[in-house]
């Protein structure tokens, strides 16, 4: 039980921070010696930090809501236009998430490969300060569409969703916490998509998903962690301390190649 709550905590305090929790979570089954197909224990915690992101954006996505139904109506309001840069990105991180998904559960099995995800990630957020000023200030729906592609990449091991797109969304010309709002929000149907297919497979396949023990406590564990470490995320933003976790994330990513 005591392993699974590690996984929970290791979850909750890395979905939100930009160093990857897919990788960290396979970097720990790994050492852990945890066998089998681990998926649908992955897919429970994310949903568990998902939940922390619906009660951290409850305000932004009512009201983006709000504005993009009654968009229908005639009445377009700034949830309209933000409405649809979020479908965007959602169906393009969707379709090359899927394409990239057996490659993905390869890479989690390789400590090389996770560690390779992770020194990338390291490397991309040393660059934020040069990413953020050399802004193109291009339109919310082409940003989308690259903050997308970002988010899709991102299904690798080792790679962070949240560094990746808010990388992105800076470049294309989003300010920093316009970034920040905009790479979770887009995070919700990306993660609640996942786990829809997941249990898909579960009843198509017939056999039940391995959960090891103290399963449930992990994603309360998620859950709880998740939300603080997107109000500290929310902070570094602001406070633009990038390099740090860039260097973080180079040094895991080194270590896990070496002792590959």
């Amino acid at each position: 039980m005591i392993h699974s709550l590690i996984l929970g905590a290791v979850q909750g305090l890395c979905e939100f921070l930009p160093v990857s929790s897919s990788g960290h979570l396979a970097l720990f089954q790994i050492f852990m010696g945890f066998g089998g197909n681990m998926l649908a224990f992955d897919i429970l915690l994310h949903f568990a930090t998902l939940l922390a992101v619906v009660l951290f954006f409850r305000r932004d996505i009512w009201r983006i809501l709000a504005d993009w139904f009654t968009g229908w109506t005639g009445k377009r309001r700034s949830g309209w236009a933000y409405g649809w840069a979020v479908i965007i990105a959602s169906f393009i991180t969707a379709a090359i998430g899927l394409g990239l998904k057996p490659t993905a559960e390869k890479f989690s099995e390789s400590l090389a490969l996770v560690g390779a995800g992770e020194i990338f990630t390291g490397i991309i957020l040393v660059l934020i300060p040069v990413l953020s000023s050399g802004r193109k200030n291009s339109s919310l729906l082409k940003t989308a569409v690259f903050v997308g592609i970002a988010q899709g990449i991102a299904v690798l091991p080792g790679v962070s969703r949240s560094g990746m797109s808010i990388a992105m969304a800076l470049f294309m010309g989003l300010g920093m916490s316009e970034a920040f709002r905009f790479s979770f929000l887009i995070s919700i149907p990306a993660v609640l998509g996942a786990t829809l297919l997941e249990c898909l497979k579960w009843l198509k396949s017939g056999e039940a998903a391995f959960m090891p023990e103290g399963y449930i406590m992990a994603a309360a564990v998620a859950f709880v962690l998740g939300f603080g470490a997107l109000v500290f995320m929310r902070r570094l933003v602001n406070a633009r301390n990038w390099a740090l976790f860039g260097v973080y994330c180079l040094i895991v990513g080194a270590a896990a190649v070496y002792l590959s």
